[in-house]
């Protein structure tokens, strides 16, 4: 069996992963003190005990209130400064787990109460990528890192966040996406954004199917045109596993499997917001299985004590993958990313397959 080590070295790719989700605990701890916003911890709190608060209230088994933790990573990002520190802090974090190419996902709507512009926003965020991916380069371990501009499904923003992507899309900025609690809050209200976008070749990735079911993901496919799902955990509603183990998949679910949409699959999130009981009875397995287009993500590092490492390791647990698998999903997700073929391709050739290799994969 692999080893965490094995798994730290293994090259990976990574979809999904929300920036406001994933700061270091130390960091929150000193901005919050920097700017006298108020943590549900102890004054003389350690950046340990804050890492503790913010696991356990993301353990509720409910999505809407792992999504309450958030009030305090984006209170510390309001700034230029500040967005800048944190986007080259996860950048470091990534490379450091061994990630060699990711796209990372951000409201910038939700970073202007200070008075700064959405453009202010991206521009800072893109500078402390561009910081971060000097540094890795530097120390030998380069990476990719792009931008995902996301629009709060329960705001009135997304044409204007979508413009803001476009706008950006040749510096950095790799697509569009909107995120929140699904439930009252279908992505057909965000059409127009979704049109736009169409028009202006661009691409772009819905939450859907997380905690909500199969009219999500539909809505999001056929009336929106999704590129990718962001989680899409409950397609396997459409897939019915008989007695005799023949599986029988509906309508919806062979589209999907058809037509090679990509599932950005992120299993500690799911567990804890209740979309899976545990890593083991995760859809992933099932999924991996009849061979649809799942990739493995972190969604939100510090909400859920992950990192790419720890989600890779977890599945090689549960289920005894071996290399082979790692690189399949590694694979899955550098085809499904928001990049240029040719580079796409130069990356899996001279970056994933070799890594992979020397782990017997």
């Amino acid at each position: 069996m692999l080893s965490r080590d094995d798994v730290r070295r293994a090259p990976k790719v990574l979809l999904h992963d929300h920036l406001d989700g994933g700061l270091r605990p130390a960091t929150v701890l000193e901005l919050s003190r920097e700017i006298g916003h108020e943590l549900p911890v102890a004054d003389d709190a350690t950046a340990e005990d804050l890492a503790t608060w913010f696991a356990s209230a993301a353990d509720s088994g409910s999505l809407e209130r792992y999504l309450e933790t958030f009030e305090h990573t984006v209170a510390v990002m309001q700034s230029e400064d500040h967005l800048r520190r944190v986007a080259r802090e996860c950048v470091e974090d990534l490379s450091a787990d061994g990630v060699v190419y990711a796209e990372v996902r951000w409201a910038p709507e939700q970073h202007v109460e200070q008075g700064l512009s959405l453009d202010q926003t991206v521009a800072a965020v893109r500078a402390g990528f561009e910081d971060g991916m000097a540094e890795a380069a530097a120390a030998g371990r380069p990476i990719v890192v792009r931008q995902l501009l996301t629009a709060m499904r329960h705001q009135a923003r997304s044409r204007e966040i979508a413009e803001l992507a476009t706008s950006w899309r040749s510096e950095g900025v790799a697509g569009f996406d909107i995120a929140g609690a699904e439930a009252g809050h279908p992505p057909t209200r965000h059409l127009d954004a979704f049109e736009y976008l169409q028009r202006q070749n661009a691409h772009f990735t819905i939450h859907a199917g997380e905690a909500f079911g199969l009219p999500s993901i539909w809505e999001a496919i056929q009336w929106c045109g999704a590129d990718r799902l962001g989680h899409g955990v409950r397609i396997v509603d459409d897939i019915t596993v008989h007695d005799d183990g023949r599986v029988e998949l509906g309508p919806l679910a062979a589209y999907v499997r058809d037509t090679r949409i990509p599932l950005e699959m992120c299993p500690a999130s799911n567990v804890q917001t209740g979309a899976a009981a545990s890593i083991a009875e995760h859809p992933i397995g099932l999924l991996r299985d009849l061979r649809f287009r799942v990739t493995v993500n972190t969604d939100n590092r510090l909400m859920s004590r992950t990192s790419m490492t720890d989600e890779m390791h977890a599945l090689v647990e549960a289920f005894g993958y071996g290399p082979e698998d790692l690189r399949w999903f590694t694979i899955n997700a550098m085809k499904s990313a928001f990049w240029p073929f040719d580079e796409r391709l130069a990356l899996i050739e001279d970056v994933i397959k070799p890594g992979y290799a020397a782990l017997g994969g």
